[in-house]
């Protein structure tokens, strides 16, 4: 579906002609608060465009009900007419509302709006925060929750002890009040064991294993070999266990026990997940489609933009949509669609940064120029590092470098075999793998991208690592047109883990002490200086 909504920001221009950059959104996202100007819908339309540009992910909630996620839905925001109206859709819905006023407070974008035919305003929230819950409420789910889980597990685990059951907070160690972590012990033997409650966003409950993988470690660390913790009882919320066991499946079982159970709360009962089927994944994979055959379709379109901002990437999405991307940054698609009244096929352009997707037109050619203006002026190796063009997205922007020669993070790496943000969908995500490629003799790669420090990049390279794996196993690739036919090696996909070498998360070492010895892996440490080029500074392998 596609947004009709355009802003008129001057007259039409020539395709060729650029003009200079003007005081708006494009040119200045970080804009001075206009609460106490005086409320125009040029005004309310800033305040709106100010606080969606840095709110990527957010919820959308309307009359206290969650409308829309950001994360898949997408937006236009319209002033014309002496109106601002915001228009949301997604797959499921579609919905216009005009803004009658607007306040931010406390991470939250708070809107007097009024459907459309309807007189009487109503209130919509934009939230980045995806938990809204107060802290006061946090804090007493959480120690309910510590209560109920004392209860299950001693009844779960007769004759062991709890000696430890705490979910405060410890910077130090990376661990903060989400997570209930306590210790069994029965005489000489000990389980560490985490829990998290149901009230917890599912991205949290999916961030679990990580922590526990840490809190195993720390246990071990702490028994002072008076006693063997030999290993992790991990606890998740009913029906919640689905990306835990396929990450917890690919855990080293020489050197820890790993037991995974889901907790329903409501019926306070706990049954034990098997974790052990590494085969078991709900994954899925999209055709490759036909790159040549979909350049061509789109040369008018692809000649056009690249007319305005040459050097700009190509990427082809499906028979009938490509994006184009700036260093990584997406700022506009062109899609085959439908006239209205004759039904024949044309091809439309459609553009924004984020959420945001404007149908580009006559009436905003002007502003789709200034937008490829500031993106050329301001993402660029030496731009200006405060500037919200310059910082969305890093890791894309270090995808389409390495994508270019992919060879320089390992010389293994074949440069002409790349495929980027592959569609790793499953039961519990739709994530992208970074970047999918082949080994010089034709063993799978997969390459797991992250520009600043991330605790999770271990178990997240793993969870695309067994994605690829398994439909590997079953040839998928070649059958959904990947690699041209080529053919595959036998062997398990390796796995290539990269970040700047200064922004390594310091629990990444030990977490990578229990991927499977199965599992090879290579981490590689760029400079920080990397969108001036990607060179590697250190590598390392398991020992």
């Amino acid at each position: 579906m596609r947004s009709p909504c355009g802003s008129t920001l001057g007259a039409a221009r020539q395709p060729n002609e650029i003009p200079q950059p003007q005081c708006s959104f494009v040119t200045d996202l970080c804009l001075p608060n206009v609460h106490n100007s005086p409320v125009t819908p040029e005004s309310l339309t800033r305040t709106v465009q100010d606080f969606l540009a840095e709110a990527s992910g957010a919820l959308v909630l309307e009359d206290g009900a969650v409308s829309f996620d950001l994360a898949r839905a997408k937006y236009s925001i319209s002033g014309e007419y002496n109106k601002c109206l915001l228009h949301l859709w997604s797959a499921e819905r579609n919905a216009v509302r005009r803004v009658l006023d607007a306040e931010v407070k406390s991470g939250t974008l708070r809107l007097a709006v009024q459907r459309l035919g309807q007189s009487r305003p109503t209130k919509l929230e934009i939230c980045r925060e995806r938990d809204r819950r107060s802290p006061s409420a946090r804090k007493a789910v959480r120690a309910s929750y510590e209560q109920k889980l004392r209860r299950v597990i001693e009844r779960h685990f007769p004759g062991f002890t709890i000696t430890r059951l705490t979910s405060g907070v410890d910077l130090e160690k990376s661990f903060g009040p989400i997570y209930a972590r306590g210790l069994l012990r029965q005489g000489q033997s000990a389980f560490a064991f985490l829990g998290v409650n149901a009230s917890e966003t599912q991205a949290s409950i999916d961030a679990a294993l990580t922590f526990a993988i840490l809190w195993l470690d720390l246990c071990r660390e702490r028994s002072g070999g008076k006693f063997l913790v030999e290993g992790l009882v991990m606890i998740v919320p009913h029906d919640c266990s689905s990306l835990v066991r396929e990450r917890m499946a690919n855990l080293n079982r020489s050197v820890a026990k790993w037991r995974l159970f889901e907790f329903n709360e409501r019926h306070d009962s706990m049954v034990e997940i098997d974790c052990t089927d590494r085969g078991n994944i709900a994954t899925r994979l999209v055709h490759a489609p036909n790159e040549a055959s979909a350049l061509q379709r789109f040369a008018a379109s692809i000649a056009r933009i690249q007319q305005i901002l040459p050097g700009c990437e190509v990427a082809v999405l499906s028979p009938a949509e490509i994006a184009f991307r700036w260093r990584g940054l997406e700022f506009a698609r062109a899609r085959i669609a439908a006239e209205a009244v004759t039904l024949q096929s044309k091809q439309d352009i459609v553009f924004g940064v984020g959420a945001e997707e404007r149908l580009l037109d006559d009436r905003n050619w002007t502003f789709f120029l200034q937008l490829l203006t500031t993106l050329r002026d301001s993402r660029h190796p030496y731009g200006a590092r405060h500037h919200p063009l310059f910082r969305m997205h890093p890791e894309r922007w270090l995808e389409s470098l390495v994508k270019t020669d992919v060879s320089v993070i390992d010389e293994r790496l074949e440069p002409e075999s790349v495929y980027s943000q592959v569609p790793a969908f499953s039961a519990a995500d739709r994530a992208m793998i970074d970047v999918l490629t082949l080994t010089r003799d034709g063993r799978l790669a997969v390459v797991e991208l992250k520009a600043d420090e991330d605790i999770h990049l271990p178990l997240q390279g793993l969870d695309y690592w067994a994605r690829v794996h398994w439909h590997h196993e079953r040839g998928e690739f070649l059958k959904f047109g990947y690699f041209g036919g080529r053919e595959l090696s036998p062997l398990p996909p390796l796995l290539f883990l990269v970040a700047p070498a200064l922004h390594v998360h310091p629990a990444t070492d030990t977490i990578l002490r229990y991927i499977s010895p199965e599992i090879e892996w290579a981490f590689a440490g760029i400079d920080e200086r990397w969108r001036e080029g990607v060179k590697v500074v250190f590598r390392k392998r398991p020992v």
